[in-house]
């Protein structure tokens, strides 16, 4: 059963949440431990991210200079298989267009099969250290719909019997790319249209927003489910560090307690107070799933999760 099909009959607000590949030269039992503490709360699948790979230069004297390819993070599909042979549940690989081409996605695309991994994630990915703007490698793809269609032609060419599903991502606050909400819909509208059979959002910390999301996409016309995406706050730099990177507001109740926040154990605090309020309004709106973003986060996650299940 794919995740589109186990949301489709869901009778209740399941729980997901995604790992992050351990940094190369380490091993994956930090991966595991991740696992194990959420494993009890019975998540429907764990989500898998990637990365693209940095580029650095060595210098090789007399103003030479020899070009690096450094891969920091392992690729998804290892660990992909590793947490499904290991704990039987169902796994959803993250694969991106961003430092990766047409040829590499398909050899990708190729050992999920082999290995039936059939659920997947689809994004753009980031942008390259130093880079203003999306710039795809040689032979590599521009956008998220692009990969959506490799995807699709993957399906019809080598395995009609058993296909890929797939979802992609949502931006209630919109992308920091998008002109306004309006044209971000837009886009997303094209890969709904591309076969893209659920939508997980970006973090958010008003609930009203997510609400407002998804009245918004129903009147577009887009019917697929769309899961909240969920990350306590943990540390005091969070304040600027997550509007930056993300472009997303804290609302002002939100906002007024974490400025009487004094050090990273307050702001860890009120993380796992209002993650616990967020989830619990969400769950009570009977949304399909709660998708929790565990980066540097997982005892937080831990104590939100055993509050609300």
């Amino acid at each position: 059963m794919s995740v589109a099909e186990f949301l489709a009959e869901r009778k209740e607000t399941a729980f997901s949440f995604e790992v992050l590949p351990p940094i190369r030269g380490k091993g994956i039992e930090g991966v595991f431990s991740v696992i194990e503490k959420l494993l009890p709360y019975n998540p429907a699948y764990i989500n898998i991210t990637t990365h693209r790979t940095n580029v650095s230069y060595k210098d090789m004297g007399n103003g030479v200079y020899h070009r690096v390819f450094e891969k920091k993070r392992p690729g998804t599909v290892a660990i992909a298989a590793a947490i499904k042979s290991k704990y039987n549940v169902r796994t959803v690989p993250h694969v991106i267009c961003s430092g990766f081409t047409q040829t590499e996605i398909a050899n990708e695309l190729i050992d999920l099969s082999y290995l039936d991994i059939k659920d997947l994630f689809l994004l753009r990915g980031d942008r390259a250290q130093g880079e203003h703007s999306f710039k795809p490698v040689e032979g590599g793809h521009s956008h998220a719909s692009e990969l959506c269609k490799q995807v699709l032609e993957f399906n019809s060419e080598f395995d009609p019997g058993k296909p890929f599903s797939f979802g992609v991502a949502g931006y209630p606050e919109k992308h920091e790319e998008a002109m306004n909400l309006y044209t971000d819909i837009e886009h997303l509208k094209e890969k709904i249209a591309l076969g893209a059979s659920y939508i997980v959002t970006q973090m958010f910390f008003d609930n009203s927003k997510y609400f407002d999301y998804v009245a918004r996409l129903r009147t577009e016309g887009i019917m697929v489910p769309v899961i909240p995406g969920i990350k306590p706050i943990t540390s005091l730099r969070q304040q600027s560090l997550l509007p930056n990177t993300f472009h997303i507001d804290f609302p002002d109740d939100l906002a007024r307690e974490y400025m009487k926040c004094k050090t990273d154990e307050d702001a860890k605090a009120l993380g796992v107070e209002w993650g616990i309020q967020q989830a619990r309004e969400l769950k009570k709106a009977n949304v399909p799933s709660l998708h929790f973003y565990t980066m540097n986060a997982t005892p937080s996650v831990e104590k939100i999760v055993k509050a609300v299940y």
